[in-house]
């Protein structure tokens, strides 16, 4: 009896100092957490700042008049839901983006499994090769596509006389201009999904595809039940992603078209390069910039709802 006292009295002893010690190293890491935060502190505020700011100046902005003296309330924005080219440019906007985007993650999509079949040295080769147009700076690539669509010395036009075709319009016709600017994007973001599936892809493991093989799945079966379900959540945030610069893209409809013919390729943001710069309403340019913000935020809800929710049912 005195024996198990005594054992009970160690154990006691031992789970008493064991405490503090496991308390003092909690308080430890909680000390580094915020050690972590506090040097992270700078980064932090310089990110905020270059975000937050500039788009409270770009609200307070808007709300002012075109001499930038008084204060307008909501007038440009009322203004802009009276105007039929506002309407227009948010239609163009929303095609543009939509449109470029799926036509991306597609082709990206192929690539990627194209060169995930090559081997090893034959996919270094192509991810080299088909990366080119995403690294070319961006006015550069568009410049040598101008030159490509131009209407008086465009190569396809030379391509299409010579199969005995006639000329096309690219870039004066409101529908070739706008497969125009929505193919120019998809050249250039194509090899960023690609190169982001390709990495989805060589995460799936290889056990998953030699038990489909066993239980008889064909191609399109390992496809459609393994690959693009072990690959859904890196697809959303992609598409999310690539949402946001797409509608945020300048460039490509700057120097192709400017927005012709007819305003009928404007897109937000050159849209409001054109009220605020061109025309010298810069309080009207801002307000529509703004309108990016609501129709990417319920993009990213949508999106992030669904990645959020696999990964629970994951959990």
């Amino acid at each position: 009896m005195a024996d198990g006292t005594a054992t009970l009295a160690q154990m006691g002893v031992a789970r008493s100092a064991a405490g503090p010690r496991r308390g003092g190293l909690h308080r430890m890491m909680r000390r580094q957490s915020t050690t972590a935060f506090l040097l992270c502190l700078p980064l932090l505020a310089l990110v905020l700042g270059l975000m937050i700011f500039p788009a409270f100046y770009a609200g307070w902005l808007a709300m002012l008049n075109k001499s930038m003296e008084r204060f307008v309330g909501l007038g440009n924005f009322t203004f802009l839901f009276q105007r039929e080219t506002f309407w227009n440019v948010v239609w163009q906007s929303c095609i543009f983006a939509i449109t470029a985007v799926f036509f991306k993650a597609l082709i990206g999509f192929i690539l990627a499994h194209l060169v995930h079949v090559l081997p090893t040295k034959g996919q270094r080769k192509w991810r080299g090769m088909l990366l080119v147009p995403w690294v070319m700076p961006l006015a550069i690539g568009t410049l040598a596509w101008w030159w490509l669509l131009d209407p008086s010395y465009s190569a396809f036009n030379w391509v299409i006389r010579a199969a005995g075709g006639e000329n096309i319009a690219w870039l004066g016709d409101t529908f070739w201009a706008r497969f125009s600017v929505i193919l120019v994007n998809v050249w250039y973001g194509a090899p960023f999904f690609m190169i982001m599936y390709l990495a989805a892809l060589k995460s799936v493991p290889e056990q998953l595809y030699e038990a489909a093989a066993i239980d008889g799945a064909n191609a399109w079966q390992k496809l459609w039940h393994i690959t693009l379900p072990m690959m859904r959540n890196i697809i959303s945030i992609t598409v999310l992603f690539s949402l946001i610069v797409t509608f945020a893209n300048f460039d490509i409809v700057r120097i192709l078209t400017n927005g012709g013919p007819r305003d009928t390729t404007h897109i937000f943001a050159t849209y409001s390069f054109a009220l605020g710069i061109g025309s010298g309403d810069i309080p009207l340019g801002a307000a529509v910039s703004l309108f990016m913000f609501p129709i990417l935020g319920v993009f990213a809800i949508f999106i992030l709802r669904g990645v959020r929710r696999r990964a629970d049912t994951m959990g």
